[in-house]
């Protein structure tokens, strides 16, 4: 049995987007926070392709910017935009003489890679060129692929160009094709732009192919959004809710409870255990690992965070760069900063910002409070009002506030300063040196009352 021929994937990424009505490149413009092009490649690379080029021009440097990370790329420009066929014979250069060449599009991000791969293997090895179609209600401003009375697919015609009658046609070309990368190479070099565009079209190789005797199958995506382009921003808002909602429905599939998946976020990685529950509004980015049995609240932000076992996370929290560990209490309206470590049962409660700081098990600090650069020990009772006062205007210092601590309300800790084990801390106190342990610290003026005093009046 004969090897598979080698995969060269070229993706066109040179459009302007002029109805995107954004300075950003069209390629560039985000779905589910990724740019639509790396989704694109994302799913080139799980084809394990021999080669991958991205044709750019418009805004071709930030475009390239972008992905300077990615050192297995080809880059080729198309400085003029004369049509797809143009725009791939730019890429030809990039591959070799053998093997296939598989065309994807940079504004069509949601393509499965189950049906990419379907569609090279529609080619048969080489054998046949394979494009990929679908039937429209609506056809209007699509390619029509025309066949002849057996079925046989014979060429494509541009709606401009095309008679009412092949107007008509309901099945429309979506571009992605797949063809042998030595014809290819003959049949791109032979196109002509006398059209009503005057651009070289892509479409054209179909019937060039023909007339060399190699067939053209035709395959078709499970789902049509599979081939959906994106020119403007609702059809950006529209793929961006497909692509939610695909999401949702793996996560539900692995036995995630959603309480809406309509109203659901991901924008990287989620990985959740048994029995989480996600209530509405939740955005997810990064990476975010939940654990079992946890609950996250409506409408919180999650990026690059684990979760442990047992988690309630209440609504509207903001947890970035942070671990939080399991039956820990989160909010509402809590906030943790990159750096933040909290161990088993910590409370961290409504206003309260938690920043590059470790917090053992069983401490609390339930309201209005800001935990900056701190070592927080187990037992700790953090008040109301508390700041740990960090930074001097030039450079961080770190509080450490050791095991069952009290921290009374309304304290500021001008770090660098040490709270000692068992320590309590008076209500409205500044504290500016270390504290011994299991000793009451407090700094107050003494308190007095004036009598026969009278308020101000306001002057009529």
């Amino acid at each position: 049995m004969s090897a598979s021929p080698a995969l060269n994937v070229i993706v066109l990424a040179a459009g302007q987007g002029k109805r995107m009505r954004s300075q950003l490149p069209k390629v560039l413009q985000p779905i589910a926070g990724q740019p639509m092009l790396r989704h694109v490649l994302d799913t080139a690379r799980s084809l394990q392709p021999r080669k991958l080029c991205v044709v750019f021009g418009h805004g071709g440097e930030l475009v390239r910017a972008a992905f300077a990370g990615d050192a297995d790329l080809s880059w080729a420009e198309q400085a003029q935009q004369l049509g797809t066929g143009h725009a791939v014979q730019q890429a030809m250069p990039e591959v070799g003489d053998d093997g296939l060449a598989l065309i994807l599009y940079g504004d069509v991000p949601l393509t499965r890679a189950a049906t990419l791969s379907a569609l090279v293997a529609a080619t048969e090895g080489g054998r046949r060129v394979a494009l990929l179609t679908v039937n429209m209600a609506n056809p209007a401003g699509y390619g029509r692929i025309i066949r002849n009375e057996a079925g046989a697919v014979l060429r494509i015609v541009e709606e401009k160009d095309a008679t009412p009658e092949e107007r008509r046609v309901q099945e429309v070309n979506t571009g992605i094709l797949c063809a042998p990368v030595a014809r290819l190479r003959g049949w791109l070099a032979a196109l002509k732009n006398n059209n009503a565009q005057g651009e070289y079209y892509l479409t054209d190789v179909i019937a060039a192919a023909v007339a060399d005797d190699v067939e053209v199958i035709a395959a078709q995506p499970a789902d049509d959004w599979e081939t959906f382009g994106v020119n403007n921003k609702a059809h950006l808002a529209e793929l961006e809710r497909v692509h939610q909602r695909n999401l949702a429905d793996a996560q539900l599939e692995a036995g995630v409870t959603l309480i809406d998946p309509a109203r659901f976020d991901q924008r990287g990685e989620l990985v959740c255990g048994r029995d989480v529950e996600i209530d509405v509004g939740c955005v997810f980015e990064g990476r975010v690992e939940i654990g079992d049995n946890a609950r996250i609240g409506a409408h919180c932000v999650l990026k690059n965070v684990k979760i442990g076992t047992g988690v309630e996370v209440k609504p509207f929290c903001h947890l970035e760069d942070a671990i939080v560990g399991a039956d820990s209490v989160l909010g509402p309206y809590a906030r943790l900063r990159p750096g933040t470590v909290l161990a088993e049962d910590v409370h961290i409660g409504n206003f309260v910002e938690v920043k590059n700081s470790t917090v053992a098990a069983h401490s609390k600090a339930n309201h209005l409070a800001y935990v900056g650069d701190a070592d927080v020990g187990s037992g700790v009772n953090i008040g109301a009002g508390v700041i740990t006062c960090n930074y001097d205007g030039a450079n961080k210092h770190r509080t450490t506030i050791e095991d069952d601590a009290f921290i009374g309300s309304d304290t500021q800790l001008v770090a660098p300063v040490r709270v000692g084990k068992g320590a309590t801390i008076g209500a409205g106190t500044t504290l500016t040196r270390d504290v011994p342990a299991n000793t009451l610290t407090i700094s107050r003026v003494k308190q007095s009352s004036l009598e026969g005093w009278q308020r101000p009046v306001k002057k009529k």
